[in-house]
């Protein structure tokens, strides 16, 4: 079944990443522009760049390293860290690196991608700022650059929308998926069972993000209670509604996304995908009360992200690929 046009989350992630290297920007094109035109003062003086790079850094104190370039992007300063001076690394060529091959030519300041640093292999970012002298003729460019952990990057946390979003998984299961038929796990035969205390979970237990995996008979478990670890419960765990007793009690939470009446049906309609097709079947199934969304991963390695009322509203024909195609 194809979804082309579906939303994903790209544009959202991408603005997001947007706010933050404007937010970089504004930080840094200023004083790296004055900085750029002190180094035109003594250019190309190796001694007096590297002070000028050295009190640099007391304005930067999260850059890692501030140096400065000729036009070949070939390095004519020494290394300016927070811990002083690294001699080795003058006359490097950095004109292969990709802060220097993403450099927009008509632009004096250039904010690189990301990019994993050579040394370190760390994700960092370097921003370059063209020195000119005063007749505007183009000297070199000074370098900064910041390992991404060290950022003062504003507080605001992504969020990603909730939207349906399909995945398509290994082509060599889906190549072959017309020559596999379902072999009935131990939850298929006490799916009952599995499902009620899974729907306990939820609606009593604390638990917020369950996954079923119906071919291999496990479950899955976060607590909002602990939410950093996860708790698998295996199949003999499932057929014995004792399990309960091991977790406490707990008021479903207020700020769940999927009302307490959806759960049972969430759950009904993932035993429908299960046994409703021998051969396009419903492998593993899961939903997250706090983002509202089901995931679904078929027998084709295909898997879905879908609100829980969009997934609730669709009828089995959808899913099992009644129009020819594979989920």
């Amino acid at each position: 079944m194809s979804q082309a046009g579906l939303p994903t989350d790209l544009p959202a992630l991408q603005a997001s990443i947007a706010h933050q290297r404007e937010s970089l920007k504004e930080l840094l094109q200023q004083p790296l522009a004055e900085m750029a035109q002190r180094c035109a003062g003594v250019w190309p003086k190796r001694d007096e760049l590297n002070q000028l790079c050295l009190e640099g850094l007391k304005t930067f104190p999260y850059c890692m390293f501030m140096y400065v370039l000729d036009k070949q992007a070939v390095q004519i300063s020494d290394n300016a860290s927070q811990y002083g001076l690294q001699t080795e690394h003058l006359a490097r060529d950095r004109s292969q690196r990709p802060y220097v091959l993403d450099m927009n030519p008509d632009r004096d300041f250039n904010l690189s991608g990301s990019y994993i640093s050579l040394h370190a292999r760390r994700p960092s970012i370097t921003a370059m700022q063209s020195i000119r002298d005063n007749a505007g003729e183009l000297l070199g460019y000074l370098g900064a650059d910041f390992d991404l952990r060290d950022l003062p990057l504003s507080s605001e946390v992504y969020e990603e929308p909730v939207g349906w979003r399909q995945m398509k998984g290994d082509p060599a299961i889906r190549g072959g998926v017309f020559a596999q038929t379902r072999s009935e796990s131990l939850m298929d035969q006490h799916m009952d069972t599995s499902l009620a205390i899974m729907e306990e979970m939820i609606l009593e237990r604390g638990v917020f993000h369950g996954k079923l995996h119906f071919s291999s008979s496990r479950m899955t478990i976060w607590l909002y209670d602990d939410p950093y670890r996860y708790r698998i419960l295996e199949f003999d765990a499932l057929q014995n509604p004792d399990v309960c007793l091991a977790y406490p009690h707990r008021e479903y939470p207020k700020g769940s996304l999927i009302p307490e009446e959806a759960v049972r049906p969430i759950l009904e309609q993932f035993r429908a995908l299960r046994f409703a097709d021998d051969t396009v079947y419903l492998r593993s199934g899961s939903l997250n009360l706090f983002n509202g969304v089901v995931s679904l991963t078929f027998s084709c390695d295909g898997s879905h992200y879908v609100s829980y009322d969009t997934f609730l509203n669709k009828g089995l024909s959808f899913w099992i690929g009644s129009d020819g195609q594979l989920p």
